[in-house]
């Protein structure tokens, strides 16, 4: 997707050889103009929004600029100039929002099999709100710094690096100060996203009114607390018969009290085991055919496979379209997806349209997910559970949802760690519908939280589940719960009828 997702997931990276070295990105009166994309190789017919990329430098010294993708809202079925507008960041540590969230997730566009030609993503979130994608932090993506010990980076940098650009951004977007604003993501944004969300809470204290009009967040299977969240994990493992009773035994012995992204030597142990007791199998999607080329990541940083495969970064083969795609159609689940968007992202044309790697300085392939990064990840906070006390005490709007057959952040580790918010329960675990003939899947209320589950969903939601992703995102926005009868017929063409 982690993600995230995304391709943004919490464990599974590629190699980023080198460093990336680029010029600084300056702003300037007319960036915003200059920054608009006219027009995208493969793009199809009927895109109704504008479009902006590029840089935004947050450390001049450093030499840190920040990439960033920017998708208006849909005019079909909202108002740019009305609609709020999201942020959405992918995890990893260390993985791309571009490739992962925008390309294969809740953009706009997915990428054609044939990694050349975009498709319209009928289900994309700008259906709802104006959503802009970040590489966060520098070293991700098409994100960059000119200093070589930026690679060694946690949450606290990230988080005030994604501040810096923030408030530039809106600077050069002035028409979006003063909108409702929030912060999403997925995966190890179960980290970035409260994080950030602090900050901005924090900096708007005694502002009587503050430019970035910031409502609240959304979160989805993200890591929260390790500690919880390595209990559940272990125990989605078992009840879902993925790995044997001395593994569960042993696994939740020991990794408990280790970190996630970098566990212990003996926690390791229990998780290759583990590995191997799984078998080939997609995690992020258990009941999903794995892609048969393997994985866009080179290996899994948690669970450590011993199989290490190769990113084979050329153009994705003509025996992985299994589906027949019709034109502009959104295609049905292809897990060989993130093939598709990583090597549409590593064409020339598409960087040059994107106005990313404008100086042509890097000369590696663009990939999903900076190993160095991971393997230099300081987590300064392994609990979120205190930023999420502050901010619903502060009012504000928190959403968490789960697709619920990810192994990497299972339902079970999200619903054990927000039990130990102890906060009172508004609604009762109810089954939550589109339509009146299939379940969508699970949700209850919190006071100050709402909880959702997305059935038949893996890791990254939006990718798995479409429909009911952005279902889950408007209710989100409007402040509505999940309807416990389906009482309309949904589409996308339903007009967005934001609450403030």
């Amino acid at each position: 997707m982690p993600s995230s997702t995304g391709h943004c997931f919490p464990w599974l990276l590629v190699t980023l050889a080198g460093l990336i070295l680029l010029p600084l990105a300056h702003g300037a009166p007319n960036k915003q103009n200059e920054d608009q994309i006219q027009l995208l190789p493969g793009q199809p017919n009927g895109v109704a929004f504008d479009m902006y990329g590029g840089y935004i430098t947050v450390d001049e010294q450093a030499g840190r600029a920040l990439y960033y993708w920017f998708q208006e809202a849909d005019h079909g079925t909202a108002d740019p100039a009305t609609a709020p507008l999201v942020l959405w960041l992918n995890g990893g540590p260390g993985c791309s929002s571009i490739g992962g969230g925008a390309l294969e997730e809740l953009g706009a566009f997915r990428v054609h099999t044939d990694g050349e030609t975009l498709l319209l993503n009928e289900y994309a979130w700008n259906k709802a709100a104006n959503i802009l994608f970040l590489e966060s932090p520098a070293g991700v993506g098409f994100s960059y710094s000119n200093t070589s010990s930026d690679l060694v980076v946690g949450d606290n940098r990230t988080a005030h690096d994604s501040y810096t650009f923030l408030v530039k951004w809106f600077e050069i977007f002035e028409q979006y100060k003063y909108r409702d604003f929030y912060i999403a993501g997925e995966s190890y944004a179960g980290h970035y996203v409260p994080q950030l969300s602090q900050l901005v809470y924090r900096r708007n204290l005694g502002v009587e009114k503050p430019e970035i009009n910031f409502k609240g967040f959304l979160v989805g299977n993200g890591v929260t607390d390790d500690r919880i969240d390595t209990i559940g994990m272990f125990e989605y493992w078992w009840h879902h018969g993925l790995i044997s009773d001395e593994t569960l035994e042993s696994g939740l012995k020991v990794c408990p009290e280790t970190s996630l992204t970098h566990p212990s030597p003996e926690c390791q142990k229990v998780m290759d085991k583990a590995t191997e007791e799984q078998g080939n199998i997609d995690v992020y999607s258990i009941y999903t055919p794995p892609c048969e080329k393997g994985t866009p990541y080179e290996r899994s940083l948690r669970l450590k496979r011993s199989h290490r495969r190769e990113f084979i970064r050329n153009k994705p083969d003509d025996d992985l379209d299994v589906r027949v795609v019709q034109p502009l159609m959104l295609p049905a689940y292809n897990p060989c997806t993130a093939f598709y968007s990583t090597h549409y992202l590593n064409i020339p044309e598409v960087q040059d349209a994107l106005h990313a790697n404008v100086s042509g300085i890097i000369k590696d392939p663009w990939v999903m997910c900076n190993m160095p990064i991971y393997d230099n990840w300081t987590t300064d906070v392994v609990s979120m559970l205190p930023i999420y006390k502050e901010l619903i005490g502060a009012g504000l709007k928190v959403w968490v949802f789960s697709g619920d057959t990810d192994t990497a952040v299972p339902v079970s580790s999200t619903r054990r760690s927000l039990a130990a918010l102890n906060l009172p329960v508004k609604t009762s675990w109810h089954p939550w519908y589109i339509v009146s003939t299939e379940v969508g899947g699970w949700s209850m209320e919190y006071e100050g939280l709402t909880f959702v589950t997305v059935r038949g969903a893996g890791h990254e939601v939006p990718l798995h589940r479409p429909e009911q992703a952005l279902f889950l995102f408007q209710h989100f926005l409007q402040g509505e719960p999940m309807p416990a009868e389906a009482s309309f017929t949904f589409t996308t063409s339903n007009q967005f009828d934001h609450k403030s």
